[in-house]
C-alpha cells in the first residue's frame, strides 16, 4: 500500500587536507624547530528527513553530490580549515540502499533524523607531531585521507492515507482512476485488481492525499481466501477506510438489499478477524453506481437502515463522477486534521499535549459500523 518513488545518486565526501612539513625560521632563532600544522577534515555528505518534502524528484536530476576537500596545513602551527558538510534533505519514509550491494543502510522514518551518507576524510598530520628527543628536525608528515564514495539508491515509500474496501467489482478501481492519477486495469469481471494500486488525489497546489485500492475482499479473506488477504496488512497504516458497496442491482422492493447488507457485514467481519486495530479504524460508507438504480434515495435509506449505519455515507457514481467531488473534499479535510495532530505529536513530548481540532474529532467519530 505504498507509492514508490526512486532515485539513484553518487555521493563523494571531501578528502582531508595534507599535513604541513615546515620549520620555524626567525631571526635570532636558529633552531626554531618544526611548526607544520595538520590538514583539515574533508566535508561529509549528510541526509536529513524532512516532513515538508514529499518527493525525490530533485535527485533524479542532481545525481552527483561532491563535498569540498579540507585545507592543507601550513607553517607557523597553522591547521587547515575543515570543509563544510553537504546536507541532502529528503522525505520522511525514504529508505537508502547501497546501489552496488542492495544492502539497506538507513530508514529515514522520523522527521529530523540525520545520518552520514559519506564521511569526509581525516586531515593529515603536520611534522610538529613527529618531534622527539632523538628527532629534533622531523621531515615526516602524512597526507589527508580520502573521503568515502558511494552509489546510493533512494526508495520513497509513501503510506496511503485512504484505503478502499469492497467486494470484487464494487468499483474501487473506477473510483481511484476517477479521483486520482492512478490508471488501474478496469474490467467487468471479478479480481481485475491483482496488486495494490496507489494514486495521489490533489485538491490544490499544496494539498493532496494518497488513496490505495487493494484486491477485492471475499468472505474468508482473513484465512487466505481470494486475493485481498495478501494486502490486508497494508491497510493498517491508512488513516481512513472507504467501504464501497455496489448498489447497481439493488431493488428497494426485493430482497437484494438484504443480500448486499450481508456481503458488507462479511467484509467488516473479515477486518475484525484479521486485526482488531484495523477493525477499529474510521470507516466511511460509499454507495457506488447509484446512477443505475431506479430509486436511488430509497435504496440509500433502506440500505443504511438494514446495515445499521449512522456514520458518514456518500452516494456516488464513480463512472460518471457524480458525488465524488464532495467525497474528495471531506477526505482532504479529515486527512489534514490527522496530519496536524501527527505534527504536533512529533513536536511535543509524547502524551503531554493533545490538540483540540473539531475536524479531527469528526473524522475519528465516523467509525460507526455495526458491531
Amino acid at each position: 500500500m505504498k507509492f514508490v518513488d526512486e532515485a539513484t545518486i553518487e555521493v563523494i565526501a571531501g578528502k582531508g587536507g595534507n599535513g604541513a612539513h615546515s620549520f620555524r625560521r626567525e631571526k635570532f632563532i636558529p633552531k626554531g624547530g618544526p611548526d607544520g600544522g595538520d590538514g583539515g577534515r574533508g566535508g561529509s555528505v549528510l541526509a536529513i528527513a524532512d516532513r515538508n518534502i514529499n518527493t525525490l524528484i530533485d535527485y533524479r536530476y542532481a545525481r552527483k553530490h561532491v563535498a569540498r576537500n579540507g585545507e592543507h596545513g601550513r607553517g607557523s602551527d597553522q591547521y587547515g580549515a575543515g570543509a563544510e558538510n553537504i546536507t541532502l534533505r529528503m522525505p520522511v519514509g525514504t529508505i537508502i540502499y547501497d546501489a552496488e550491494t542492495g544492502e539497506e543502510l538507513f530508514d529515514m522514518n522520523r522527521h529530523g533524523q540525520e545520518v552520514i551518507l559519506a564521511a569526509g576524510g581525516e586531515g593529515g598530520l603536520g611534522n610538529i607531531h613527529f618531534k622527539s628527543s632523538v628527532n629534533r628536525a622531523p621531515k615526516q608528515w602524512t597526507p589527508g585521507k580520502e573521503g568515502e564514495q558511494r552509489r546510493l539508491r533512494f526508495e520513497l515509500k509513501v503510506l496511503a492515507d485512504v484505503g478502499l474496501l469492497g467486494m470484487p467489482n464494487a468499483g474501487k478501481s473506477t473510483l481511484i482512476s476517477r479521483i486520482s492519477n492512478a490508471r488501474p486495469k478496469i474490467a467487468d469481471y471479478p479480481f481485475t485488481t491483482l496488486h495494490p494500486n496507489l494514486g495521489v488525489v490533489r485538491t490544490s497546489e499544496s494539498r493532496s492525499f494518497v488513496v490505495a485500492d487493494i484486491p477485492g475482499l471475499i468472505e474468508g479473506a482473513s484465512e487466505g481466501a481470494g486475493l485481498g488477504h495478501l494486502f490486508l496488512r497494508h491497510l493498517a497504516r491508512t488513516r481512513i477506510l472507504l467501504h464501497l458497496v455496489d448498489v447497481s442491482s439493488l431493488d428497494p422492493d426485493e430482497d437484494t438489499i438484504a443480500r448486499a447488507v450481508g456481503e458488507a457485514r462479511a467484509i467488516i467481519e473479515e477486518l475484525r478477524k484479521y486485526d482488531e486495530t484495523l477493525y477499529e479504524k474510521p470507516r466511511w460508507l460509499v454507495l457506488n453506481k447509484l446512477d443505475m438504480v431506479s430509486d436511488p434515495e430509497t435504496v440509500k435509506t433502506r440500505f443504511c437502515k438494514e446495515f445499521g449505519w449512522d456514520g458518514k455515507v456518500f452516494a456516488i457514481s464513480a463512472l460518471s463522477g457524480d458525488g465524488t467531488q464532495q467525497l474528495i473534499w471531506d477526505l482532504q479535510d479529515a486527512i489534514d486534521a490527522y496530519r496536524q495532530v501527527d505534527n504536533i505529536a512529533e513536536d511535543k513530548a509524547a502524551g503531554t499535549f493533545v490538540a483540540e481540532d473539531p475536524r479531527f474529532d469528526d473524522a475519528r467519530g465516523d467509525n460507526l459500523a455495526p458491531r
